[in-house]
């Protein structure tokens, strides 16, 4: 187990190199100081996940990395500094976001989401890439018409990660994926992003409370509390750790 002063342990994963590089990052709603010298770090093909309380500093994270709150410290994407870049500028770079409740636009068809979804790109796979989806999500097929307002909780949250992964991202973030969704559907949910990173080697940085599912599908991850990151470590490490089952797990 590591402190919020070392570097996080390795896994298997994190041979690759660096896609995410955050550091001593601060942020801020006005007045309102919520990050306090953030630094975590994301490999090629890594699934991290940042465990937390609510109001943390999860989401506001999340948000940093996006571009959509007051920010200083720094953030690399493949080594380029993303700090003071506009949100629609990051999304060009590589970076997806899935945030908290879906976001997905209601009075729009499945198949309308998932080309909006391709506004970064240029190429001629999109249609190619709307078909893979369905394959992965086959609910998602069967309601290519349908608008994603009228679909399940569940089905929403399948179209909204859907939706980011059709812009091709370099890291694809999650804000509380389990938010608000049934046990059971929950775990499909889990599941399907390990078939996504097993299957096409997605880069995820998943921000989560429900502790069990998320270090199942992760190689390392974070804690934070009260906008710091108090510890950092392998998911078995985290799983293990006292201090994170009491809080996190359960038992």
């Amino acid at each position: 187990m590591t402190d919020a002063t070392t570097s996080p342990a390795g896994s298997p994963a994190s041979t690759g190199k660096p896609i995410l590089q955050v550091s001593d990052v601060h942020a801020a709603y006005g007045m309102v100081r919520v990050l306090h010298g953030i630094d975590l770090e994301v490999r090629d093909g890594e699934v991290v996940v940042v465990l937390g309380a609510n109001g943390a500093g999860k989401t506001t994270t999340m948000r940093a990395i996006c571009g959509l709150v007051d920010t200083t410290g720094s953030i690399r994407l493949d080594g380029k500094e993303i700090v003071g870049k506009k949100s629609a500028d990051v999304a060009r770079l590589g970076v997806a976001h899935v945030p908290q409740g879906r976001g997905t636009f209601a009075d729009l068809s499945v198949e309308d989401n998932l080309q909006v979804g391709a506004f970064v790109r240029k190429d001629k796979e999109i249609r190619s890439d709307i078909d893979r989806w369905y394959e992965v999500f086959p609910v998602l097929g069967e309601r290519r018409q349908q608008q994603a307002g009228t679909l399940s909780g569940g089905e929403q949250q399948m179209l909204a990660v859907a939706r980011a992964l059709m812009g091709r991202p370099r890291l694809l973030l999650l804000d509380e994926p389990s938010l608000g969704l049934a046990p059971m559907i929950v775990q499909n949910v889990f599941r399907n992003l390990q078939s996504i990173r097993e299957e096409f080697g997605t880069t995820m940085l998943v921000v989560e409370q429900n502790a069990n599912l998320a270090l199942g599908i992760a190689d390392r991850g974070y804690v934070i509390e009260a906008g710091r990151i108090v510890l950092s470590g392998t998911a078995d490490e985290l799983s293990s750790d006292d201090a994170v089952r009491a809080a996190y797990l359960g038992y």
